[in-house]
């Protein structure tokens, strides 16, 4: 359905942000602004970023059109 538009360091930084955001829901001061999280999160599993393509973004290496 939607084509690639992120490289494999953009999705491992995202899942990383999106896991520590959502961490704080459990710990540290333990509000729902953490599932924000699922957001990035969401993204680095599919591979891609609705943001990215108003903007003509890509940090997929492999030509994706």
């Amino acid at each position: 359905m939607f084509k690639c538009n992120m490289g494999t360091s953009d999705r491992a930084i995202r899942a990383v942000v999106g896991l520590v955001l959502i961490s704080l829901v459990f710990i540290g001061p333990q509000t729902v602004w953490g599932w924000i999280g699922l957001v990035p999160l969401v993204t680095a599993a599919v591979g891609f970023c609705p943001a990215y393509r108003p903007l003509g973004l890509s940090t997929c290496k492999t030509k994706t059109s």
